[in-house]
């Protein structure tokens, strides 16, 4: 019987060291940039995301009820439409797939492959054309700027530096002493690394949802005036640190702050008339 020994000091910058290398090499194997310059970890091919995008979607079709009200559906696509006619290539010219799904939940997604879905629930807090344009300019956002692969990538960075860690202290140590410090490890790596991850993405998706709908010709402001409606949905909110989504007040905080370099876009748009006229219903 091999007899456990104490973790040591020592022990643990190895297994530190093994994971920093192993994060590292696949940083160093795939760097990629965000659309706002920020360095990103990105391990997937776009045809991948596509597939999967397209797997997903078709499953939510599948397991969801697609809304056949036909007002419902021209205005979420108005306003689809205008927004895709801003966006870069090569996603202003590929086909996306717009549908609006039955539920009461105050929700919406884009997906890789060209996916928008709405949810009901939604056009009930989203007030207007353009508080709906801030919803779906930010779920397109989350596709151009390669969100999901990133967050695939560094998943999978993490799960890898967590099995070596593991590997590692269960050989080093006994099995309760190595269970606590494998829940540690875990933890940290939820709130130190991907959690943040998830807080920049939203706020970078907020960011890019800005442009897409001021260039679209749907009033920034109104992006604001959204938050405001969600957060007085009520219900209380975890502590922002531990959640995937700065609060509301943040999210305003940061919006009125971007509004002078974005309000600009709008007006010119104005200027050029021909606004999107998507009613709603």
């Amino acid at each position: 019987m091999v007899k456990a020994r104490k973790l040591s000091v020592s022990s643990v910058k190895g297994w530190v060291l093994t994971l920093t290398a192993v994060a590292a090499a696949a940083i160093l194997a795939s760097c990629a940039q965000s659309p706002t310059g920020r360095s990103q970890l990105q391990l997937l091919s776009s045809s991948q995301l596509d597939q999967m995008g397209d797997k997903s979607y078709q499953e939510m079709k599948a397991q969801e009820q697609v809304s056949k009200d036909a007002k419902v559906n021209a205005y979420v696509q108005c306003i689809a439409d205008a927004l895709i006619a801003e966006l870069p290539a090569p996603y202003a010219e590929q086909p996306w797939e717009v549908n609006v799904f039955v539920s009461d939940q105050v929700n919406a997604f884009a997906l890789p492959g060209g996916h928008i879905g709405v949810y009901q629930g939604l056009l009930k807090v989203a007030e207007t054309p353009a508080q709906l344009a801030a919803v779906m300019g930010h779920e397109i956002g989350h596709v151009i700027a390669g969100h999901s692969n990133e967050r695939l990538s560094t998943n999978m960075v993490a799960g890898l530096g967590l099995e070596v860690a593991g590997a590692y202290i269960a050989g080093n140590t006994d099995n309760n002493t190595a269970g606590l410090i494998m829940a540690g490890l875990g933890l940290g790596t939820q709130v130190g690394v991907i959690l943040p991850f998830s807080r920049t993405h939203e706020s970078e998706a907020d960011a890019l949802g800005l442009d897409y709908m001021a260039a679209a010709g749907f009033d920034p402001a109104a992006a604001a005036d959204l938050w405001r409606n969600m957060a007085a949905q009520g219900g209380k909110a975890p502590l922002e640190f531990l959640s995937t989504h700065p609060s509301p007040q943040s999210r305003i905080n940061a919006i009125e702050k971007r509004l002078p370099e974005v309000t600009p876009i709008y007006q010119r748009r104005q200027q050029q008339g021909d606004l999107p006229n998507c009613r709603r219903p």
